[in-house]
Formats: C-alpha cells, sequence, structure tokens
C-alpha cells in the first residue's frame, strides 16, 4: 500500500506537462495551499512515469497530450506494470477525454485555464481520500519465519541454481517477476512477492528500499544524494547497480546511518 505523505503534513505531487509556462502557473497556484508539497515536475509522460516509479507521490497532475506518452497512456503503463498509482488529477485544456480519464479511475479532470477555486475542490478531494487510506487497517503481510532460510533457488535459464541468501546482492520485481542477483548468479525467484521474499530473509540484513527493490545492507556499497533529499544506493554487484531509494525511506536510511 501507499504510504500517504498526509501524516508528516504535507501530500507530496508531481506536475507533468509539455508546456513550461503551464507547469509554472499549476506549481504557483499549488504553492498557495499549505499542505501541498510540489516534489517534482516533468515535460513528457515517460519523465512523468519514471518520477512516478522513483519517488512515490501522493499526488500527480498529468496534462492529457505530451510527447513521447500522453497522461492517459502514463495511467495505463503504471496499471501495465503493476505500479500503484498516485492519486492522478488531470489538467487539460481538452474536455473530450474526460469520459476516458474516468474509466481508467483517476481522481479529478480540470480544464485549462486551472482556477484556484476549482484546484481547491480537487485538493479536497485529494486530501479526503488520502485520509482515508491512511485509515485502512495495513495489508497482511507474510509472517517471518522463525529462522531465516539458509538456502535459495534461483531459476536461470533452466537450470535451478542454489544460493545461501547472504550471497544476494539485490532483488526487484518487474511486471510481477522478482530477478535475484548476485555476484556470479541473476536470475528469477519462485516467490510472487518482494513482501513474501523478504518475509524468509533476515530482517537485520534485507531493506526494502524501494517498493520495488530489496537490498543486501551488506552488499552497498555508496550510498549518494540524490532528487529531492534522496538518496541512491551503489550495490556491490558486477554492474555497480544504482538502486532508488523512495522518500520514506529516505527518511529511515538517514537515521540508520547518521546522515
Amino acid at each position: 500500500m501507499r504510504k500517504s505523505g498526509s501524516a508528516s503534513g504535507s501530500i507530496s505531487t508531481i506536475v507533468a506537462d509539455d508546456e513550461q509556462l503551464a507547469r509554472d502557473e499549476l506549481t504557483f497556484l499549488l504553492g498557495q495551499f499549505e499542505d501541498i508539497e510540489v516534489i517534482a515536475m516533468a515535460s513528457n509522460g515517460l519523465e512523468a512515469f519514471d518520477l512516478i516509479e522513483k519517488l512515490e507521490p501522493d499526488l500527480a497532475f498529468l496534462d492529457i497530450q505530451m510527447p513521447g506518452l500522453d497522461g492517459l497512456g502514463v495511467v495505463r503503463k503504471l496499471r501495465e506494470t503493476q505500479i500503484e498509482p498516485p492519486h492522478i488529477i488531470f489538467s487539460t485544456a481538452w474536455d473530450q477525454f474526460a469520459v476516458e480519464a474516468f474509466r481508467l479511475d483517476v481522481m479529478d479532470y480540470v480544464l485549462k485555464p486551472v482556477e484556484k477555486d476549482r484546484l481547491a475542490e480537487s485538493l479536497a478531494r485529494a486530501r479526503k481520500a488520502l485520509s482515508e487510506r491512511a485509515a485502512e487497517p495495513a495489508l497482511t503481510e507474510v509472517a517471518p519465519r522463525t529462522q531465516p532460510a539458509t538456502r535459495m533457488v534461483v531459476r536461470s535459464g533452466t537450470r535451478n541454481l542454489v544460493i545461501d541468501p547472504q550471497e544476494l546482492i539485490y532483488a526487484t520485481i518487474n511486471g510481477g517477476v522478482i530477478t535475484l542477483v548476485t555476484n556470479g548468479t541473476e536470475g528469477q525467484s519462485s516467490f510472487r512477492t518482494l513482501e513474501e521474499l523478504q518475509a524468509a530473509l533476515n530482517p537485520d540484513v534485507f531493506w526494502r528500499a524501494h517498493r520495488s527493490w530489496l537490498v543486501n545492507l551488506n552488499k552497498v556499497r555508496e550510498v549518494t544524494p540524490w532528487f529531492k533529499s534522496t538518496y541512491q544506493l551503489k550495490m556491490d554487484d558486477k554492474k555497480s547497480t544504482e538502486i532508488p531509494v523512495s522518500r520514506t525511506q529516505s527518511r529511515r536510511l538517514r537515521e540508520m546511518l547518521n546522515l
């Protein structure tokens, strides 16, 4: 479940529009609401998708017509890749896409030029939805094993390779498929979710840096400051893979490492 930023007093928000003036105007309006924090802006749909995946905002304002990937396409791609989307509000000069937008279960659809009163209505909906989401009981997680697993299977082609979990550098999920990486092996896991995989591992060693990434803290080579007070982890694999740390987990990382 996506964590709501409202608990800390702010709603993390991204703005995506291919026109800089439109981005600036909407960002200016949003800045007049004390609980809204615009953490990033995108000039096209592909940038918007990447920002949503990496920064996990609570709210996203998307233009409909953008190069590369339009706003509707961003929502569809989030669903196809099984990434839980933020609450989506379309901000567009075109009203003919409204029916399709609401078929995708977006929160709201506002027309440009955006008026402050109309924006306030949309933000009120977002606050209510985030408050309700925060009040929902947590999803039942797989109970941790009494003892962490001592062996783990990695499927590589037609081979089933047995590894020591301590050799695991990181695991990532994409399209419902979990990939496990060690220094000598890369392949798929039979676990269905990262939650299940994490429950089978030593909780003192393996940490969920991001919704899509589980890392071995003993295999982190470097911690690099990144975007909007977040971090990237450079791992100790052959490719020196760089793994994003979500905003929520960046706060925890600072506490763990006294950054």
